[in-house]
């Protein structure tokens, strides 16, 4: 009943179609019921009697009944589609705006192949489940009642004896959907796989080129698509299976009537138009009643997904602040901040003091997991800190509302994200609305405009999924064009020139300083040359600040960052130089 209820629950919202669909259904079990009554006077009146009046009557109230059932089905198929795509619609559009909604924690512990499977695929479990289980549910039931009413009519003891058997049926159908829900579940799980395996598999496309792995990475493909090939003949097996129980024990139930309505009907007790009647009820009585019995399957088989989904709405969003954080003023200021990522064992930063004014330029610099994109990554909130506090002229951003925290935000990463769009679009996305001229001068400032222009579409070129039809240095430059057009007080560069090459490196730099040019800015590089500008650096190392000031004075100083400054160069020159032949 729990299952049931649940449905339901997803139904209400559409209840005006689904009451429509189930009244015109219930018209149609009436027919259908009609249909065996009408077997007693075809056979009573007009086979064995010869009425000639009836015989004009009776095909005319069969094709009007015939007719009749026609036109409610179809209300009541177009109906529950219309009440099963909005169901779809709106759980999708509710499971894609929860997921946003999801703190960044949860987008590390699961895929994207996972998320978008059960956007996609537990939902279109769904929809079936609302087209058969809620229509059958009240068609069937109504069919089968109005069926055995006839059929009680004309002869209850016969009608006894053919339900009979129908418990153990049902009981039957029952333990096997316990099964089905078990291989449901495994089910929904291999084609999750499939769908994270076509999701890494077409992002990854160029390395698996690169290793020559078509091959290996098909035969992988195989593997599970096999897997889940395999599940689907399980579930077959056990639907069917619930069908032949259900076609044997309605074999057993109607042999026996008949062989014990022969008997009446030899000995007088019983006219062949109330058996013809009663029999004809009996056969169409087993058609909704097999359907009642996959119902129980069809659900079993859809709790795996309906779990799925619902587990992913009532996840625990991020807590909005209630405070609107004014653009700084005075400083950023991290108090023994400390941090520990769920599923790790050990923290990522350990009790971080800084003080930052507006306007400085603060470089983060250190090995590689040293702590610098996690500590970048607490100032818009993307996580929280595990200790301690982080403030903005003394306002702690926990209690700050999300727009106007991270609206005073720019950002640009190593790891670019455009949209399948125009170049236009990409760069306004920063500010939706943006007239065509704000748009060209963000781009000139990034030195774009003249790659720009060169395109076949000029700003109107689509630039395809994550932009792969441009260079990276373009890629870059649009983001970094999309932040100017945004004109963020604070900005975060993490890595945005450490995967380009020379050239595109120094026009990159170039509108990075344009970028940069009276704002409270946090720079993480590897590449040591890019931050000898800044007004302070600070050196992390295990997640701790080992060291801060200019460049001068930490190389003056001696200590690590001098070694980090001198590894990274002496490893360019020998990287560069061309070995002696012995």
């Amino acid at each position: 009943m729990e299952e049931y209820r649940k449905i339901f629950r997803l139904v209400l919202p559409y209840w005006p179609r689904v009451v429509i669909a189930i009244a015109a259904g219930l018209v149609v079990s009436g027919l259908n019921a009609s249909l065996a009554w009408l077997a007693k006077p075809a056979m009573d009146d007009v086979l064995i009697k010869k009425d000639a009046r009836l015989l004009i009557l009776l095909p005319l109230a069969l094709f009007l009944i015939f007719l009749g059932r026609g036109i409610f089905t179809y209300c009541q198929e177009y109906l529950m589609q219309s009440a099963s795509q909005k169901l779809v619609m709106h759980l999708r559009n509710g499971l894609y705006s929860r997921s946003l909604e999801l703190p960044m924690g949860y987008f590390g512990k699961n895929s994207s192949g996972e998320m978008i499977s059960k956007v996609i695929n537990d939902v279109t479990a769904l929809q079936n489940l609302l087209i058969y289980t809620v229509k059958d549910l009240f068609k069937e039931s109504a069919t089968a009642l109005a069926l055995l009413g006839v059929a009680l009519w004309r002869r209850w003891d016969l009608t006894l004896i053919s339900i009979t058997v129908l418990p153990l049926a049902l009981y039957s159908v029952g333990t096997l959907g316990k099964r089905m829900r078990r291989i449901s579940k495994r089910a929904q799980e291999k084609i999750s796989l499939i769908t994270e395996f076509l999701n890494e598999s077409y992002a990854g496309v160029k390395i698996i080129k690169a290793f020559c792995r078509q091959s290996a990475e098909a035969g992988r493909f195989e593997e599970i698509t096999r897997e889940y090939y395999r599940e689907n003949m399980r579930a077959t097996r056990v639907s069917q299976f619930a069908a032949l129980i259900m076609e044997a024990v309605g074999g057993l139930g109607i042999a026996f009537v008949i062989w014990y309505g022969g008997r009446l009907i030899i000995s007088g007790a019983m006219t062949a138009g109330d058996f013809t009647s009663f029999l004809t009820a009996i056969f169409l009585v087993y058609t909704p009643a097999k359907r009642l019995a996959q119902i129980n399957i069809g659900i079993q088989q859809a709790r795996p997904p309906l779990e799925r989904v619902q587990k992913l709405l009532a996840e625990e969003g991020e807590k909005d602040g209630a405070v609107d954080l004014p653009p700084i003023s005075r400083d950023i200021e991290f108090t023994d901040v400390s941090f520990s990522y769920p599923s790790a064992g050990q923290k990522a930063l350990h009790g971080i003091d800084l003080k930052v004014s507006k306007g400085e330029i603060v470089a983060i610099v250190g090995k590689s997991g040293g702590g610098k994109t996690t500590l970048a990554n607490l100032l818009p909130r993307f996580y929280l800190p595990t200790e301690g506090r982080i403030s903005i002229d003394g306002v702690d951003i926990s209690s700050a509302t999300f727009a106007s925290l991270r609206g005073q935000f720019g950002i640009v990463t190593q790891e670019v994200i455009l949209f399948n769009d125009s170049i236009a679009a990409n760069i306004a996305y920063a500010k939706p609305g943006a007239e065509q001229k704000e748009i060209v001068a963000a781009a000139r400032a990034a030195y774009a405009h003249d790659f720009i222009v060169e395109l076949p579409q000029g700003y109107e070129t689509v630039i395809g999924e994550r932009g792969m039809r441009l260079s990276g240095g373009q890629r870059q430059r649009l983001s970094i064009a999309r932040a100017i057009l945004k004109n963020p007080p604070i900005l975060i560069l993490d890595e945005a020139t450490s995967s380009l090459d020379t050239a595109s490196e120094m026009m990159v730099q170039k509108a990075l300083e344009n970028l940069m040019s009276n704002r409270t800015t946090f720079v993480i590089a590897h590449r040591l040359s890019t931050v000898k500008k800044a007004d302070r650096i600070l050196v992390l190392d295990k997640g701790r600040i080992e060291e801060s000031g200019s460049h001068e004075e930490l190389y003056a100083k001696g200590g690590r960052y001098k070694r980090l400054y001198d590894l990274q160069f002496s490893a360019q020159e020998t990287a560069w130089t061309r070995p002696v032949a012995e």
